[in-house]
């Protein structure tokens, strides 16, 4: 893949431990499933509507994947699209912007 960002979207509670412990180690779903779900920029607005839908005080975090680069596979799920995945914790240096979302 070529992108070189993606997004990470978190409940406000995760994101104040995230920002507490400068290490983020995985939503229930992403520790269930044994990675970190991300989406790209395309990916983003669907990933919304299947799983946080009618959800309030969100918060996308802009992932740079240079930074995690030894760390993100890129797996087929919805549809088919190649999503990528943290196989370990997100660091917080990694996070290059974020925006709420109510």
């Amino acid at each position: 893949m070529t992108a070189t960002t993606a997004f990470k979207i978190l409940t406000a509670e995760q994101w104040a431990v995230f920002e507490r412990d400068r290490v983020f180690r995985g939503a229930p779903v992403d520790i269930a499933d044994g990675y970190i779900h991300l989406s790209t920029a395309e990916q983003l607005n669907g990933t919304l509507a299947k799983h946080f839908a009618g959800q309030k005080r969100l918060i996308i975090a802009e992932v740079d994947l240079t930074r995690v680069a030894d760390t993100i596979r890129w797996e087929a799920a919805r549809d088919g699209d190649l999503f990528p995945h943290i196989y370990g914790d997100l660091p917080i240096e990694a996070v290059i912007g974020v925006r709420p979302r109510d």
